[in-house]
């Protein structure tokens, strides 16, 4: 009688303690989906990192950093009225726009005639060389980053400078999209303006939680291409202001990067190639915070259901009922996990980390029906195998999970 009782306080006491660990976890998962971030990316000045190179790109609030160049006393932003002339032009020009020049003399679409490189009615008949123009970035402020949408808030110095006079320049922003504009100089062969706006550069999470992003800044002039315009990074102006932060995450580089697009054919003699600027800041999470926050918890998890293997056969409904809370922990967090990524095709380090947890309460919840299977006879040896191979296995599970 005295044994029975004892069991049943055994059992008792082991299932209040797993009832009481998954709550904890419970609550613990939902406290960390409302933080904020657990600290600030504080950026040296660009060095040898900040670099122009030919490649590939992507498709708020300010910290009162000041640029140089910044309007004197008594100068304010430009004030453009409605019906006026967009207000992403900078500089001005008399001469006919390219497309007035051009001819249709069948209709269609007009085009320039001749030998000259291109045929779109947007090119410069008879154009000498182009306007070399030197991008210099300064970045404020990068603010609300969200990893879900690949959305956030930015505000930047942009400066374009050549040694000849720069065409107007009609600013577009094709993964974003300006909220306001301040034009501090606007000169023949320099140009400087303060923009703010919201922008797009989705997420590559497949090293999640140790994964590293790189927001972009897209710049183009889609009126008037290269045999009018180029651009080049500059390099040696292509940083971060003083006392920059991104909230929750560390800065890895920054760089300028150009190329020469052409957009796939809208109109017959669509051939003209436009000059793109874009803006690169790579960030990565704290591995500190990513660790305790995803790798620790799921641990824990695996830790506790691998005491139910020392469980002693006589204690069968213990040990049956041990596993259950764990699961249901495990399942909650892999939830809330999933609740702050988008939709991927494939799966992130994450995803693959709660796939060795499940597999490792599998061989706890497989050795345990087990021995209900087996002869009664039989059960010790089950239970001797169990203790030895289940923890084996869940090791080999969650090594793998760690580093594939």
């Amino acid at each position: 009688m005295i044994r029975r009782k004892t069991r049943r306080s055994r059992w008792m006491a082991l299932n209040v303690v797993s009832i009481v660990l998954s709550i904890v976890l419970a609550v613990f998962v939902f406290v960390r989906r409302g933080e904020d971030g657990s600290g600030d990316a504080f950026a040296a000045p660009a060095g040898p990192g900040a670099r122009m190179t030919i490649g590939d790109a992507g498709a708020s609030g300010a910290d009162g950093a000041v640029a140089p160049g910044a309007p004197a006393s008594g100068s304010v932003a430009e004030q453009k009225p409605k019906g006026d002339k967009d207000e992403r032009v900078l500089g001005a020009s008399d001469a006919p726009d390219p497309i007035d020049l051009a001819i249709s003399p069948d209709g269609g679409v007009p085009f320039h005639p001749g030998g000259g490189r291109y045929r779109s009615p947007f090119a410069q008949p008879g154009a000498g060389s182009p306007a070399i123009v030197k991008v210099g970035f300064l970045l404020n402020s990068i603010d609300g980053y969200d990893v879900k949408s690949g959305t956030f808030s930015a505000d930047f110095f942009l400066s374009l400078t050549s040694s000849i006079t720069i065409p107007p320049v009609t600013l577009q922003f094709p993964n974003g999209k300006l909220e306001s504009r301040e034009v501090i100089a606007d000169k023949p062969s320099f140009k400087l303006v303060r923009l703010t706006g919201t922008f797009k550069s989705p997420a590559d999470l497949r090293k999640y939680p140790f994964d590293q992003q790189e927001l972009k800044i897209v710049i183009e002039d889609d009126m008037r291409g290269i045999d009018q315009l180029r651009f080049v990074a500059d390099h040696d102006r292509t940083q971060l202001a003083r006392g920059f932060r991104a909230v929750g995450w560390s800065v890895t580089y920054v760089e300028g990067r150009t190329l020469e697009q052409t957009y796939p054919d809208r109109f017959e003699n669509d051939d003209l190639f436009y000059s793109r600027y874009t803006f690169c800041l790579g960030v990565e999470r704290y591995a500190t915070s990513a660790a305790f926050k995803v790798f620790v918890p799921a641990f824990v998890i695996v830790l506790i259901s691998l005491l139910g293997m020392w469980v002693p056969p006589e204690e069968m409904e213990v040990r049956s009922n041990s596993g259950a809370p764990m699961l249901a922990g495990a399942v909650l967090f892999h939830f809330a996990l999933m609740q702050e990524l988008p939709a991927t095709s494939y799966l992130s380090r994450a995803d693959k980390l709660m796939l060795g947890v499940y597999v490792s309460l599998v061989l706890g919840m497989v050795s345990t029906w087990w021995m209900f299977l087996v002869k009664e006879h039989n059960v010790v040896k089950v239970f001797r195998i169990a203790r030895v191979l289940v923890p084996a296995l869940s090791v080999i599970a969650m090594a793998l999970a760690c580093v594939v």
